[in-house]
């Protein structure tokens, strides 16, 4: 009985030897030798065989479903990267039209500021001017005779007569005082008196 066994065991295992001998190993050389003959030919062995097993119908069905959301995927994130390649672009845009705005404000205030400065030079130096030919205007009147000065000064608006009689020296004041008349001489005191008053702290 341990004989048959063994014969069994012997015999299957030659038929295991025989099958990997004569067919397995010859068929695995054949398709690597054809592998390596149609690569060498230029010839796409898995291409190929994706063409053929589309036309094969539940090979197909397997291949298209495997590739066709990849595809699908890929069309899709190329989409969206462009919107946001073009999302991207129009921000940029806006920002570099935000900064040009800026700058132009920036070089108009900067226009605005210098010809601020220049008239503020050139009303300082009327001003300037002004004052200077006022005290030669005073320094005139404190020169001239108070007969000559009184006259004058009778004849001016209360303003500009005010306005001088405050700033001469006081001899000069009480001099061409003395020469008004006695009514002149009296709305001027006035005047000062009123000036002098507001003048206190």
């Amino acid at each position: 009985m341990e004989k048959i066994v063994e014969e069994k065991e012997v015999q299957s295992v030659n038929r295991f030897q025989w099958f990997l001998f004569v067919v397995a190993i010859p068929t695995l050389f054949a398709v690597v030798i054809a592998l390596v003959v149609l690569s060498f030919a230029g010839i796409n062995i898995f291409q190929t065989a994706n063409d053929l097993g589309m036309k094969i119908p539940i090979i197909s069905d397997m291949i298209k479903k495997e590739s066709q959301p990849s595809v699908e995927k890929f069309e899709e994130n190329i989409i969206s990267l462009e919107a946001e390649i073009k999302d991207r672009e129009a921000k940029m845009e806006q920002l570099e039209a935000k900064i040009e705005s800026k700058d132009m404000q920036v070089k108009r205030m900067e226009l605005e500021k210098t010809q601020l400065e220049a008239q503020i030079e050139e009303l300082t130096a009327i001003q300037e001017e002004n004052k200077r030919a006022f005290r030669d205007i005073v320094k005139t009147y404190e020169t001239m005779s108070a007969k000559s000065a009184a006259p004058i000064i009778s004849q001016m608006e209360n303003d500009e007569a005010l306005k001088i009689l405050t700033n001469i020296r006081a001899e000069s004041l009480a001099a061409i005082m003395e020469k008004l008349s006695a009514e002149d001489a009296a709305r001027f005191t006035e005047m000062l008196t009123n000036e002098s008053e507001e003048n206190l702290p």
